[in-house]
C-alpha cells in the first residue's frame, strides 16, 4: 500500500535528481563556453602575431632597401596609425545603455 510518505519522499528524490542535472547541465554549458573563449584567444592571437610578422617583414624590406623617404614614412607610419586607432578604442571607456525591460 502506498502512503503519502512514500509519495512525498518519491517527489522529494525526483526534485533532487531534477536539480543535480540541471546543475550538471549548466556546468557542462560553463566548460564549453569557456573551451570556445579559449579557442577564440588563441585563434586571434595567432592572427595578431602572422600579421605582425607580415608588417615587419614588409617594413624590413623597405628599410633594408630605403631610397625614397616618403615610402619609408608611409611603411613606419601607416602601420603605426592602425596601432594607435585600435588601442586607442581598446582603451576607451565607453557606456552601455540598457533598456529596462527584460535581459536575455
Amino acid at each position: 500500500m502506498i502512503n503519502p510518505q512514500i509519495i512525498l519522499a518519491g517527489a522529494g528524490a525526483l526534485i533532487v535528481l531534477f536539480a543535480v542535472w540541471r546543475a550538471g547541465a549548466r556546468r557542462a554549458k560553463a566548460a564549453a563556453e569557456a573551451t570556445r573563449s579559449g579557442a577564440r584567444f588563441v585563434s586571434l592571437a595567432g592572427r595578431v602575431l602572422f600579421n605582425a610578422g607580415l608588417i615587419v617583414a614588409v617594413q624590413w624590406v623597405v628599410i633594408a632597401n630605403a631610397g625614397d623617404r616618403w615610402l619609408l614614412l608611409a611603411v613606419l607610419g601607416l602601420p603605426a596609425l592602425f596601432a594607435a586607432y585600435a588601442l586607442t578604442r581598446a582603451l576607451t571607456v565607453t557606456t552601455v545603455d540598457t533598456s529596462r525591460g527584460r535581459k536575455r
